[in-house]
C-alpha cells in the first residue's frame, strides 16, 4: 500500500492558506510528519482522514481516491486525533466494543475476540473494565490505538500522540507505535523531534503549511555534515549574534546559552564544529525557504 499525495491545498473562510502545494509519497511503515504548531499538519491529517474537504489536488491510497471515495477510505483507515471523545462512565471493553459495531464489525464472536484481543496488544486487558476517563494520559493515548486500529486498517494516523505523556508512558507508547508500523501505513504527526528520531524511516518537514523537507532523517543529517557549529556565549551577546550568523538553535547549558549556527564554511570566531542532530535539521528547515529545502 502506498499513499500519494499531489498538489494538496486549502485555504480557510477567513483567509488562512493552511495548505500550499502539498506534495508527498508516503510507504508502508512510520512516517513522521514534523512541524511546529500552526504549521498545517492538522489539517493535512483531518484531510486524509475524511474528515475536511481540500480545495484541489489529489490523494490516493492504492488505488482509493481518498477525496472522493471516502466510504472506502473509512474502512481501511484507523485514527487517533489529538483529542477524542469518550463516555465518562463507560469501561474500555464496552466502550472498544461500541466502536468496533460502529466501524461495522456485527459478528459477535468475531468482535469480542478483536476487542479482547486488542485490549491486551495494548496492555489494557487488566483494566478492561475500568472507565477510559479513569485511565492515564498514556493508557488512554493506548486505548486510542486500540480503537484505531479496530478493522484491521491500511492507513493510520495518529496525530500529536505523546503530548503530556511521561518518558515511561512515552516509551511504551514508541514500542507500540514501531511494532505497528511493519506492516501498514502509520502517519505520526508531531512538533516533537524525538518522536520522529525515535520512530521514522522517513519524514517530511511542514511549515506554514509547505513541505520544507521530504525523504529519511539519515539523508537530512547527511546534508547538513560540516554545516553546523556551536558556541557558548552570554545571553547579553545573543541579538549581537543573531545579527551575524544564521543562529538555528539555542538552548541553555548551566544556564548559559549554547547555540548552533548554520555555515558552509568555518566561522571562527570561537566556533567549533558540532554533530548534527534532527533538531538542527528541524530549526535549519523551518527557517529556510522552500526551495532551499
Amino acid at each position: 500500500m502506498h499513499l500519494t499525495i499531489r498538489n494538496l491545498s486549502k485555504t480557510y473562510p477567513n483567509g488562512v492558506r493552511a495548505l500550499n502545494d502539498v506534495s508527498l509519497d508516503i510507504p508502508t511503515g512510520m512516517y513522521g510528519l514534523l512541524g511546529p504548531n500552526g504549521a498545517g499538519k492538522s489539517t493535512l491529517m483531518r484531510t486524509l482522514a475524511t474528515l475536511q474537504d481540500a480545495d484541489s489536488g489529489t490523494v490516493t491510497l492504492g488505488d482509493i481516491d481518498v477525496l472522493k471515495d471516502k466510504d472506502a477510505v473509512r474502512r481501511v483507515l484507523g485514527y487517533l486525533p489529538q483529542e477524542f471523545g469518550i463516555y465518562p462512565r463507560i469501561s474500555a471493553l464496552d466502550m472498544l466494543d461500541h466502536l468496533a459495531v460502529l466501524k461495522g464489525i456485527n459478528n459477535n464472536k468475531q468482535r469480542k475476540d478483536m476487542v479482547d484481543a486488542l485490549l491486551q496488544r495494548v496492555n489494557l486487558w487488566d483494566h478492561r473494565k475500568k472507565a477510559v476517563s479513569s485511565y492515564s494520559g498514556g493508557m488512554r493515548q493506548r486505548f486510542g490505538i486500540a480503537q484505531a486500529l479496530l478493522g484491521d486498517p491500511k492507513l493510520i494516523i495518529v496525530d500529536e500522540p505523546t503530548a503530556g505523556l511521561d518518558p515511561g508512558e512515552r516509551n511504551r507508547f514508541y514500542n507500540l507505535l514501531s511494532e505497528i508500523g511493519e506492516n501498514v501505513i502509520v502517519i505520526l504527526s508531531t512538533h516533537i523531534v524525538e518522536d520522529v528520531r525515535e520512530l521514522c524511516s522517513n519524514m517530511a518537514i511542514i511549515n506554514l503549511g509547505q513541505v520544507f523537507y521530504a525523504g529519511t532523517p539519515e539523508d537530512a543529517l547527511q546534508a547538513l555534515g560540516g554545516k553546523i557549529w556551536e558556541k557558548a556565549i552570554t545571553k547579553a551577546e545573543i541579538d549581537d549574534y543573531q545579527q551575524r550568523y544564521r543562529i538555528i538553535s539555542s538552548k541553555l547549558v548551566a544556564g548559559k546559552p549554547i547555540i548552533h549556527i548554520l555555515s558552509d564554511d568555518a566561522p571562527g570566531d570561537g566556533f567549533r564544529p558540532a554533530e548534527p542532530g534532527l533538531e538542527d535539521v528541524f530549526f535549519s528547515k523551518i527557517t529556510a525557504t522552500p526551495s532551499e529545502g
